[in-house]
């Protein structure tokens, strides 16, 4: 039976750190076989710092996967669904590798990394890095609660995770959505409270909805909650976390799902909004800067690639 890969599914973390990498020429054997032993090495660091729990998740770039791994293709894989309407963009990166380290010892995280990067050593290039941490009550740095709708508890495997009858072969496998988010605080700090609750359709001390005849249908929750043919709320698990210091701020927006229909049609009705030209007014205080896709394997595929 196959193994999910724990930090895909995992609680809520103080801190991450998430690495972006482009592998070097030539160097496809090393990488198999450094890619494969990243799991040993955070359930070292995950028994050592047991208080820190620590998760990990290793994931391959659309563009890499069949040169990392030729026997097979997840059946849904694809590109980044690169959009720009206007001044609402969501640009797409080319990114082969994606290291994702939460806990909540920020020290633990650090030394986590810098164990990863010398394991893949000159294998391949680190492209970006990125700091997160959670902000209060796990809100956004906007001061709104954010991923109030992820699934809980044994959900979020169903949400997130794929299954032996949806693709037999990467079982236990997610299809993850990354966008690296650059807030305009000084903007969005200039309106009201109240304002900024419109933008949401959500009050923003108790995080409380707003009736469905009160929201707006520019604000972000009608453009992200939505629904399939049947009426079933379309659902991804979110492991975003702010990053920032005193020149930027913003969010590192990260989805899990067993396919990756849902993040599209959610990002499309935010920048390309219904039939009426109603996108997400959100969108004029956030700019996505980055945007990538990647195949999360599990487990026992990890362990093929060493072999």
């Amino acid at each position: 039976m196959a193994r999910e890969q724990f930090g895909v599914c995992a609680e809520p973390s103080l801190h991450g750190y998430y690495l972006l990498f482009n592998a070097l020429d030539d160097k496809n054997l090393f990488l198999r076989k450094a890619l494969s032993r990243l799991p040993a090495l955070f359930d070292k660091y995950a028994d050592r710092f047991s208080e820190a729990n620590l998760a990990g998740v290793i994931a391959i770039g659309t563009n890499f996967w069949d040169e990392l791994y030729p026997q097979g293709r997840p059946k849904h894989l694809r590109q980044f669904p690169e959009m720009a309407i206007e001044d609402r963009t969501a640009p797409a990166n080319n990114y082969d590798l994606y290291v994702e380290i939460r806990g909540d010892r920020a020290d633990v995280n650090h030394i986590v990394a810098t164990k990863v990067c010398q394991l893949l050593s000159d294998s391949v290039e680190l492209v970006e890095q990125v700091r997160a941490f959670r902000f209060l009550d796990g809100r956004d740095l906007s001061g709104f609660v954010d991923g109030t709708e992820n699934p809980q508890g044994h959900h979020r495997r169903r949400v997130a995770l794929i299954n032996d009858e949806q693709d037999p072969e990467f079982a236990a496998g997610s299809y993850l959505h990354i966008q690296r988010y650059r807030h305009n605080l000084n903007l969005w700090n200039s309106l009201e409270v109240k304002e900024q609750e419109d933008v949401f359709s959500r009050t923003k001390v108790n995080n409380d909805e707003y009736s469905e005849e009160n929201k707006a249908p520019t604000s972000h929750i009608k453009r992200v909650n939505l629904k399939d043919s049947e009426g079933n709320s379309l659902e991804i698990l979110r492991q975003s976390m702010p990053y920032g210091d005193m020149k930027l701020q913003g969010l590192f927006f990260v989805s899990y799902c067993h396919t990756p229909e849902p993040f599209e049609l959610m990002l499309k009705s935010m920048i390309s909004g219904d039939a009426h030209g109603h996108s997400d007014h959100l969108l004029k205080y956030t700019q996505a800067e980055t945007g990538a896709a990647f195949f999360v394997p599990s487990l026992n595929i990890l362990a093929q690639l060493g072999e």
